[in-house]
């Protein structure tokens, strides 16, 4: 079977552990990672960690290196320098260790086509030490109903639940998710959503690539963004929303002077719609209101934004290229 889900687990009898201080070790540390195929240096001095019961999401358009740093942390190639730990362990050496606590999904799996989906994940539970029994593995992404079907008559979407099913089997510590809810529909990803989370809470480390926005917003603790093979940005959402201005709009009537700009506000444009970029949102929105009561203007069509992750994702972007995230359904 192809190695696109690994799985495993502490004893299904066991309770789950409780969630560990922030002072406990982190489950996986990444320390100057680097990675090159031939003359190309596709990961260039990558660190983070991730501890136990935190969600941390690698954001990057593709080819800024992502996948490649994951495949080292995954055990399934090594690096050209730099170390990783799994559990305080290499995950390519000492692979025995790290191999029963981890649970990951690939991009793309190489699932037998001929098997069941029952048979696929009762073939994949005799590889764990105490995996799920299968009519929970399946119940648990929605596939009951499925499973007496073969894999290759399945949509994209089913296919994607039954890797997911496969990854979590053996109830893993370190969870590896590259791009998991590629082809489902919102209601799928939701649920998949709540599965991470249940396992977050149980205590499991996670790292997560998306190119889902509001999928890194909605999961992720912490986040780093990759560009040509580094992170640029790393932090909460609200650290790196912040390396962006927000936006104040409006548009006045015919005959309206414009208003005063604030200190440190740039203005975008001319006429009677009106756009400002300020890092000081609330004074700039309250002189502006100011402005407009004692004037008894009215701002037509008033937006004040914060700075996004997505503003934030696309200044990276831009840098590099003319990719795009995608945003998802909400």
């Amino acid at each position: 079977m192809h190695p696109s889900v690994a799985s495993a687990l502490p004893s299904p009898a066991e309770p789950p552990p409780p969630t560990p201080p922030a002072s406990a070790p982190p489950a996986v540390e990444v320390v100057d990672l680097r990675r090159r195929y031939g003359d190309f240096e596709a990961v260039r001095g990558v660190s983070f960690e991730v501890r136990p019961g935190e969600v941390f999401a690698l954001l990057g358009v593709n080819g800024a290196g992502k996948t490649s740093a994951l495949e080292v942390l995954e055990g399934l190639a090594a690096g050209s320098g730099g170390s990783v730990r799994v559990l305080g362990a290499d995950p390519r050496r000492e692979r025995a260790a790290v191999r029963p606590h981890l649970g990951v999904l690939l991009q793309v799996s190489g699932l037998p086509g001929d098997l069941t989906v029952a048979e696929t994940v009762r073939t994949w539970a005799g590889t764990l030490t105490a995996p799920r029994p299968v009519d929970e593995a399946l119940a648990q992404v929605d596939l009951t109903g499925r499973a007496d079907v073969r894999v290759r008559s399945l949509s994209g979407g089913e296919r994607r639940r039954l890797d997911l099913a496969l990854a979590l089997l053996g109830r893993p510590r370190v969870l590896v998710l590259d791009e998991p809810t590629t082809g489902l529909d919102p209601e799928s990803r939701r649920t998949v959503w709540h599965l991470v989370r249940d396992l977050v809470d149980d205590g499991a480390a996670v790292v997560l690539t998306t190119h889902h926005l509001e999928e890194a917003e909605e999961l992720a603790d912490r986040i780093a963004v990759m560009r040509a093979g580094r992170i640029v940005l790393a932090g909460t959402r609200e650290e790196i929303a912040e390396t962006q201005p927000a936006t104040i709009r409006f548009t006045l009537d015919d005959g309206v002077p414009q208003p005063p700009v604030p200190a440190g506000v740039q203005v975008v444009g001319a006429g009677p719609r009106v756009e400002w970029h300020t890092r000081a949102l609330q004074p700039a929105l309250a002189q502006l209101l100011a402005w407009a009561a004692a004037y008894g203007v009215v701002l037509r069509g008033l937006q004040a934004r914060s700075a996004s992750l997505e503003q934030a994702f696309l200044a990276v972007a831009d840098a590099e290229g003319p990719h795009r995230p995608e945003r998802g359904t909400r």
